[in-house]
């Protein structure tokens, strides 16, 4: 742990918080769990903390290990020497690691390998001390043979060893980084012939940026369209301000060996230090805009994840659509499926018989609330259930990536007598009653609140993304008797094969009775009991607190409390008059501190909380169409994707609006408390509409100074609330014997 100190630094964290959440890593112990039941040991460093402790150890692992490579390829070479030994213990960074092997790492064959070949390293060490009194051409002519053949060939083998000299030159590299950092540009030109398949890339036909400042999107969107093959890209200071640099380094004075030195060096600028740190600073800013871009993605993913639920109700889900018809699916409290039924909602001519399902099956389960997509026909489906006037809540939900969920190996396990079309409604449903618990089915890049995603690096994204959702599900908890396998997997100290273990012992022995009874899954271990139990929850177990986020290691204080104020411990639970009155101090021993207690009694004040609140309606203005939406109006709309730019708005028509971060208030941008959310309901201004283009721009700073919203009036022909009677005799007999048969 010799680089304990520089990560304590770094986070501006105490050395001792480092070593205890390496130490805790070391164990075993997850980022969740570390957080929650060890803030006595890292004096309570939260996920955030945590997870940078676990990457920057990674880097400073990494930096070790190269370095210790780059050593062992020198002393083999026999070119180690204790001064070049000192510059690698003093290299902070992978690039000053780099710099200084650069001279002794394998080469393949280069301009200056062959002149050295020639022999011209002697004319080139001539040329390169700048000696007043020395004559480069009646040198040079001491070195030609069969292989050189005039002046100017050994001339220019000598200027081809300064240029990679220089090149290599350790000091050198470190102030050209240096200028690149401040004086780059990303630079963006249209490849001729390729207008028409560029047209996305307008904005970057003729485009010039500081590297200093240019945003993570623009950057890749400007590599994505450089990968196709359709922009150009350089990035680059001004050439002559280098080579002005270079010359101040290098050049000595003014004599016969000048012009050599002159030349090598802008030599050595254009063919071997520009390209190369080009590429290496390209590099970079790919790796920043990708972290940038992942972490937007994994805020709006944990916004997402905790996204309120509506809870343990029935539910009907319906999965909108045109011609195929709209999927309908009943759901009981638990979300289990208990009937399917197809409505037409678009054929004026089957209008009646859809009503009646309806009412029928809202009857039948007793259904509390409507989900609905929110896709395609969702707000005419929404209208259709409104019509109905049955007073239950209508939500409708966001149903992106439900199509990969309906499709994927996993709804074919769950349904396997069921098509898509079922499956996608169900997920609908479930996602109003437990977005948690049915988004971690769907791989978080389909759910269509990530930005670049598929640009970005691949394995960064995965891990960032499994870190989110582990912890969002490790935060709000999970009902061991309740919760599918990829919810379980999730769980601190599970993966996927003791989550299929644990489903197994369910389903054979009946629901768990106690956190305790998880030693007898298979392959569930002391370690893996300890990550875990604390977040799983049992209702009605044999242990009361087995209902809580009081970790089992735990159990016996809270006793000792009940013991103490002589009440049952079930009566301590949830008795906040009583635990007020507790002395935490009374508790505190060297093995569990005063972080530990006080967590103990907020868990026991509100024993499983659910930190999430609860869903609530939404209304949309009357408008179904960006043709509808008009320059002027306030309407009312939600949150469905945050990036750096701005903010995305669902107004209940099919395209978003876009609310440029010009457009957003100040005090979104600057308070923390009040920044926008994902789902968050709000107000916003119509700026402009672009039909052709189906762009909408937004504000939220005019809409809260403009009127109060426009709510359009409905105009469509009025459903009517007819029942069974108000049909015709046809429709009637044809709709009783698709229910009910003959």
């Amino acid at each position: 742990m010799e680089f304990v100190h520089d990560i304590a630094g770094a986070l501006n964290i105490r050395p001792a918080q480092v070593e205890a959440v390496l130490a805790l890593f070391e164990d075993g112990a997850t980022i969740p769990f570390i957080a929650r039941y060890r803030k006595d040991k890292t004096g309570a460093l939260d996920e955030v903390v945590i997870g940078k402790i676990q990457d920057e150890a990674k880097t400073r692992k990494e930096f070790a290990e190269r370095k210790a490579a780059i050593e062992k390829s020198i002393i083999e070479q026999g070119k180690m020497t204790p001064e070049l030994q000192t510059k690698l213990d003093k290299a902070k960074t992978l690039s000053e690691l780099e710099d200084i092997y650069l001279p002794y790492k394998p080469k393949r064959k280069t301009k200056a390998s062959v002149a050295r070949e020639n022999g011209l390293e002697p004319l080139a060490e001539l040329l390169f001390t700048q000696d007043p009194s020395a004559d480069p051409e009646a040198a040079a002519n001491a070195f030609i043979n069969e292989n050189i053949k005039t002046i100017e060939e050994a001339l220019q083998g000598a200027r081809d060893i300064i240029a990679e000299n220089v090149n290599e030159n350790a000091e050198l590299r470190t102030a050209m980084r240096r200028l690149f950092e401040d004086k780059a540009r990303m630079e963006s030109k249209l490849v001729p012939g390729k207008e028409t398949e560029a047209q996305k890339y307008k904005d970057y036909f003729e485009f010039s940026e500081p590297i200093k400042t240019i945003p993570s999107h623009r950057t890749l969107a400007i590599l994505r369209g450089f990968l196709e093959g359709v922009l150009r890209l350089a990035i680059s200071p001004e050439e002559e301000d280098a080579v002005e640099r270079m010359e101040k380094m290098f050049v000595k004075g003014s004599n016969s060996c000048t012009p050599h030195i002159k030349k090598a060096l802008r030599d050595s600028w254009k063919r071997l230090l520009q390209p190369s740190l080009e590429t290496e600073f390209r590099t970079a800013l790919k790796q920043k805009a990708d972290e940038d871009a992942i972490q937007v993605f994994a805020e709006n993913l944990r916004q997402l994840l905790l996204s309120s639920p509506l809870g343990s109700r029935k539910i009907l889900a319906i999965d909108p659509g045109y011609r195929t018809g709209c999927k309908v699916v009943c759901l009981d409290e638990k979300g289990d499926l208990k009937e399917t039924a197809l409505i037409f909602i678009h054929e004026p001519g089957k209008l009646m018989q859809s009503e009646y399902l309806v009412r029928d099956l809202v009857k039948k389960y007793n259904t509390e609330a409507f989900a609905i997509g929110d896709g395609t026909a969702g707000r005419e489906t929404e209208q259709f259930i409104k019509k109905l006037d049955l007073g239950i809540p209508i939500f409708l939900v966001n149903e992106d990536g439900a199509s990969v969920y309906s499709a994927s190996e996993t709804a074919r396990q769950e349904f396997p007598e069921h098509d898509v079309t079922v499956r996608g409604a169900v997920s609908i449903g479930r996602r109003l009653m437990d977005p948690l618990a049915e988004l971690v089915k769907i791989d978080p890049k389909s759910i269509g609140v990530g930005q670049y995603q598929h640009d970005v690096n691949q394995f960064r994204l995965k891990e960032k993304l499994d870190q989110t959702v582990v912890s969002c599900v490790n935060m709000v908890g999970v009902n061991l008797n309740t919760a599918s396998k990829h919810l379980l997997a999730y769980v601190s100290g599970i993966n996927s094969s003791i989550a299929e273990n644990i489903i197994t012992y369910r389903n054979s022995n009946g629901k768990f009775k106690s956190r305790k009874e998880l030693l007898k899954v298979s392959r569930l271990g002391d370690k893996a009991f300890e990550q875990s139990a604390g977040f799983l929850r049992i209702k009605e177990a044999e242990h009361p607190l087995d209902a809580t986020g009081v970790h089992p290691e735990s159990y016996h204080i809270v006793e000792k409390m009940a013991s103490d104020l002589k009440v049952e411990l079930q009566n301590l639970i949830g008795n906040a008059s009583l635990i007020n009155g507790i002395d935490l101090k009374k508790y505190i021993t060297p093995e569990t501190g005063e972080h530990t207690i006080k967590d103990i009694l907020n868990e026991l004040k509100k024993p499983g909380l659910d930190p999430r609140s609860e869903a609530q309606q939404f209304e949309f203005a009357q408008i179904f169409s960006i043709e509808e939406v008009k320059p002027g109006e306030i309407v009312p709309g939600v949150v469905t994707n945050l990036t750096r730019f701005g903010a995305f708005v669902d107004i209940g028509v099919k395209q978003d609006g876009l609310v440029h971060i010009s457009e957003i208030s100040h005090d979104y941008i600057t308070d923390p408390s009040e920044k926008l959310k994902l789902n968050q309901k709000l107000m916003v201004k119509v700026l402009e509409v672009d039909i052709v283009r189906k762009r909408i721009s937004l504000s939220i700073k005019q809409a809260e100074e403009g009127e109060r919203p426009r709510v359009k009036r409905d105009t469509r022909p009025a459903q009517k609330q007819s029942d069974l009677s108000a049909m015709n005799m046809t429709d009637a007999l044809s709709a009783l014997k698709k229910k009910f048969g003959k």
